[in-house]
């Protein structure tokens, strides 16, 4: 049983919670210290690893990420590609299958794949190796055969890439526009063809002017759904406030790397190296790599910018939990899954647990990304 301020998917209660792997009641208690902050455990949807291990390289990394990102409060996940070839995908999808089968002792639980690459605009690659492949139905089944994938980015305006947006929402994938050189038209149209949401927001897409729309556009002024990487470097804070006003269930991901967690130095990104310095990720050439934000600093910056915790709180659990359908998780009420993390007064953790474990917070890292 933990006691403190609990928030519910119907708001704040003081009182108690009690759980074993889901959570089994509420019980309000005017007398529980209210300087404990309980929230629902973080749900990450764009993670590519963390604790000097990349989701690409296969094997048990898929594991040992799970694992970090449990330590800073993220009880769910998605593991993600980057762009390779057809084997190297293939290689990390084996590797991602049998933890997404059973979630590691102390790890959070792996929902399945954000398939990130290959399918992307070479003009918008980013920190992505050139490594793109046209899409088809048949090569996303193949993979989606070797195991689950939830997510998958794809660049709307490459041919044949817009007729396969029913195809994957057939298939129960949702697919979001990313790395991507299109017109704000392009992503009008990738969403009246059934497009679920945006991969991190303004980064990897065409911008928005008040002369051209852009993707970014498109987002802006239709999207219901969208994630961003709130670490405050890759969007400038007063761009990250027009998001959170413009697009109702937009929702924090991490888009973690290896370096997440680590000292800085030289760490892998799929076929790449990338060098962490200064609290970021980037390529030699400088463009940034990803990052090395946590969920639980990304609920302190979303704080930072104005927002209120119950507020940060449903845009790094609630939203993207339902955004997957994921109904049991992501929000705390009796018969979820008891994946619970608990905060101080600073809105640092004191406690997590996955689906009703514990976690070992000892190595937790106390640095400020």
């Amino acid at each position: 049983m933990l006691s403190g301020r609990i928030l519910t998917p119907t708001g704040w209660i003081t009182g108690n919670i009690e759980f074993r792997e889901r959570i089994r009641r509420i019980v309000a208690d005017p007398g529980a210290d209210t300087r404990v902050t309980i929230l629902p455990g973080f749900v990450d949807l764009h993670v590519h690893g963390g604790a000097g291990v990349d989701i690409m390289e296969g094997g048990s990394a898929g594991a040992a990420v799970a694992r970090a990102h449990a330590r800073h409060g993220t009880t769910a996940l998605l593991g993600t590609t980057l762009t390779a070839k057809e084997a190297g995908i293939r290689h990390a999808l084996a590797g991602l299958a049998g933890v997404i089968a059973q979630r590691p002792t102390g790890g959070a639980r792996m929902l399945g794949v954000h398939l990130e690459g290959p399918f992307l605009n070479k003009q918008r690659l980013g920190a992505q190796p050139p490594d793109v492949i046209a899409a088809s139905l048949e090569l996303v089944q193949r993979f989606h055969a070797i195991a689950p994938i939830r997510v998958l980015t794809l660049a709307p305006e490459v041919d044949g890439h817009l007729d396969l947006i029913p195809q994957l929402a057939a298939m129960g994938i949702r697919s979001q526009i990313g790395h991507s050189a299109g017109t704000y038209d392009d992503g009008v149209a990738a969403l009246n063809a059934g497009v679920a949401g945006f991969t991190h927001l303004y980064n990897g897409m065409t911008g928005m002017d008040h002369y051209h729309g852009g993707i970014v556009g498109a987002a802006l002024a239709h999207a219901e759904y969208g994630e961003i990487i709130p670490d405050l470097i890759h969007v400038q804070p007063a761009a990250l406030k027009v998001a959170l006003r413009a697009i109702p269930r937009l929702y924090g991901v991490t888009d973690a790397t290896a370096a997440t967690g680590m000292p800085d130095g030289e760490y892998a990104l799929g076929t790449q190296r990338v060098l962490k310095c200064g609290g970021c990720v980037r390529l030699a050439t400088g463009s940034l790599a990803g990052s090395v934000l946590t969920m639980d600093q990304a609920l302190r910056n979303f704080v930072s910018l104005g927002l209120d915790v119950e507020n940060a709180s449903k845009r790094l659990s609630l939203y993207p939990a339902d955004y997957l359908g994921e109904s049991e998780r992501g929000r705390l009420a009796p018969g979820a899954w008891a994946d619970i993390v608990v905060l101080d007064e600073s809105l640092h953790l004191t406690a997590v647990f996955v689906e009703g474990e514990t976690i070992d917070l000892s190595t937790h890292s106390t640095q400020e990304f």
